[in-house]
């Protein structure tokens, strides 16, 4: 084989080699694979729902509604329709306690002020207190009190899709049971 045939067939083994290494794994370089849910949370049995409450701003909005626990109250109602956990009246009884918070944090500037609210859950194990998970859905605002309500129950309903989605990934991480 002459040294001209065997330099182009390096140059070419070496181009395939270069090409091939940007992928890892099926993966494009930069995006890493999804990571292991904490088994607690698709283990779970009971779970306590804890209101975290409302920021100022979304206190203020609430008051003005009527109602401060609403996001609290739809989140527990999503939670007992959904029926995968036993809710309990304690964290001492729970296996994970689900922290929903309201928030509208400021997103404007000195002129044109406006916010950004949120419904925020905090998955915590109830042993250990250790948050395991965090999720937060933006919700969008309105002017009526009728639309602002519907619109932070899709925020809701939206987490709740999140913790379903959740659910069915943790299930791919089973513990290999040969380590």
């Amino acid at each position: 084989m002459s040294r001209s045939v065997l330099t182009i067939i390096v140059f070419f083994f070496l181009v395939v080699l270069a090409s091939s290494s940007h992928t890892v794994g099926g993966q494009e370089k930069g995006v890493a694979p999804p990571a292991p849910v904490p088994t607690q949370i698709f283990t779970a049995k009971n779970v306590f729902i804890s209101n975290g409450g409302l920021d100022g701003i979304a206190l203020q909005t609430f008051r003005k509604l009527g109602d401060v626990d609403q996001p609290y109250n739809a989140f527990y109602a999503a939670m007992k329709e959904w029926g995968k956990y036993t809710l309990v009246f304690s964290p001492a009884e729970a296996d994970l306690v689900l922290e929903i918070r309201f928030k509208a944090p400021f997103n404007g500037d000195k002129h044109v002020p406006s916010y950004a609210p949120q419904c925020n859950l905090t998955i915590y194990d109830a042993k250990t207190r250790f948050v395991l998970w965090t999720m937060l859905e933006p919700v969008e605002g309105a002017f009526r009190k009728d639309t602002f309500i519907r619109n932070v129950n899709q925020g809701i309903g939206s987490l709740i899709a999140d913790l379903k989605n959740l659910q069915g990934r943790a299930g791919n991480f089973a513990p290999d049971p040969a380590k």
